[in-house]
């Protein structure tokens, strides 16, 4: 059968619906998405090739809801926060998309730039060589790590009366999860910047 003149569906559409059902079970599926979008199965694949590029364009999609300012040339550490931030806040929206990513093999062209910026500032810095890619794994990792911690639970301990004196007094003090999740994310940048600097002051040395 040939294909229709007019599509009965767009990338867009598809991207929408996949999201949809993402944030509503954690997962998507072909069937599902055809169902939701109301075409067939094999109408979708006139489209993309499949689920993993559904993933992808899901990936851009969601990176580039959350566009962020470079700071100056020499302003590596503004970069760096800006770009960090960003990518947490992609996720917040879609917290429940980050494990279905961290399976795959980044191929979006909007992210290899955020991580060429990325890359960019690493080296303005003064990283070189190995060490830059050391840091973007390593900022790659402090990221979707906070990215995670959005799709879970409010109450993440739950630890008996008895027999935990320093982490109940912990959680005492932690406040409501939002609030916890972002002092602990603000908490773990400044502490991933200053190893930054710890490491270029080292590797001068």
């Amino acid at each position: 059968m040939a294909r229709p003149l007019v599509p009965l569906i767009s990338i867009d559409a598809l991207v929408t619906a996949a999201l949809e059902l993402v944030d509503e079970a954690g997962d998507f599926s072909l069937p599902k998405l055809a169902k939701r979008i109301g075409v067939s199965q094999s109408s979708i694949y006139n489209h993309v090739s499949g689920r993993e590029e559904i993933l992808e364009l899901m990936r851009g999609r969601i990176i580039s809801e959350s566009p962020y300012v470079l700071g100056e040339e020499k302003d590596w550490e503004a970069s760096l926060r800006a770009i960090v931030r960003s990518y947490r806040d992609a996720f917040a929206r879609h917290p429940k998309l980050a494990p279905l990513l961290v399976l795959q093999t980044v191929q979006d062209d909007q992210v290899m730039a955020l991580y060429e910026n990325l890359a960019v500032a690493l080296e303005a810095a003064g990283f070189r060589g190995r060490d830059v890619m050391s840091a973007i794994s390593t900022i790659d990792s402090f990221a979707l790590g906070f990215a995670l911690d959005l799709a879970a639970p409010d109450v993440v301990w739950a630890p008996p009366a008895q027999g935990y004196p320093a982490l109940t007094d912990a959680l005492a003090h932690a406040g409501p999860a939002q609030e916890r999740g972002e002092a602990a994310f603000e908490f773990g940048l400044e502490i991933l910047i200053a190893g930054l600097h710890s490491r270029l002051q080292s590797s001068v040395l």
